[in-house]
């Protein structure tokens, strides 16, 4: 009797820690602290994408912010044109982008919505030429995280006992992203 009340006592003990990094299946919810989320986003680049067939923007070593106020996230990347038309063969930067969140039940997925360029710097390039490429840069980085997934879900991981959880409400927190789940 002693032994099983020693083990019933040490998982006890250990709830509040499963609870505060993953599945809280007892408040009803998941989180996902910021370690964890820029971990999976730095998997996910380089992102790149050739425009008119003239320049190809790439995206790499990503940062992600969490702003819990403005209920969005950030992704700061450093930013590279390459084309055979521009001096050096290449242009680097750095990307700011804001971005909203949105569940995406199909794939079980966390995506990005609706990201939106806050700030591009180029770095070398002045007056028109650097407008038309912040133009484009802005254009295909908008492009390559429209819809990227931020965190995905197995079925198994949504799924206790026979109860398969939905998604509710989503939030961001100042040190992670929060999921209702009902």
């Amino acid at each position: 009797m002693l032994l099983s009340r020693r083990h019933c006592l040490l998982a006890l003990a250990t709830l509040p820690a499963i609870g505060h990094a993953g599945f809280n299946f007892f408040t009803g919810e998941y989180t996902a602290s910021h370690t964890e989320l820029q971990a999976l986003v730095e998997r996910q680049f380089p992102l790149e994408q050739r425009y008119a067939e003239i320049f190809r923007v790439r995206l790499q070593g990503p940062r992600l912010g969490l702003n819990a106020s403005a209920q969005r996230t950030a992704i700061t990347a450093a930013l590279s044109i390459a084309s055979p038309w521009l001096r050096g063969g290449q242009v680097d930067g750095t990307v700011a982008m804001g971005s909203a969140l949105r569940w995406d039940a199909g794939a079980r997925a966390l995506r990005l919505d609706r990201p939106s360029v806050e700030s591009l710097d180029l770095q070398g390039l002045q007056g028109g030429d650097a407008e038309r490429l912040r133009r484009i840069a802005t254009v295909v980085a908008q492009e390559l995280l429209h819809g990227h997934v931020l965190r995905s879900f197995t079925k198994e991981e949504m799924t206790v006992g026979l109860k398969t959880y939905e998604v509710g409400a989503i939030t961001v927190l100042d040190d992670g992203i929060k999921i209702q789940l009902e």
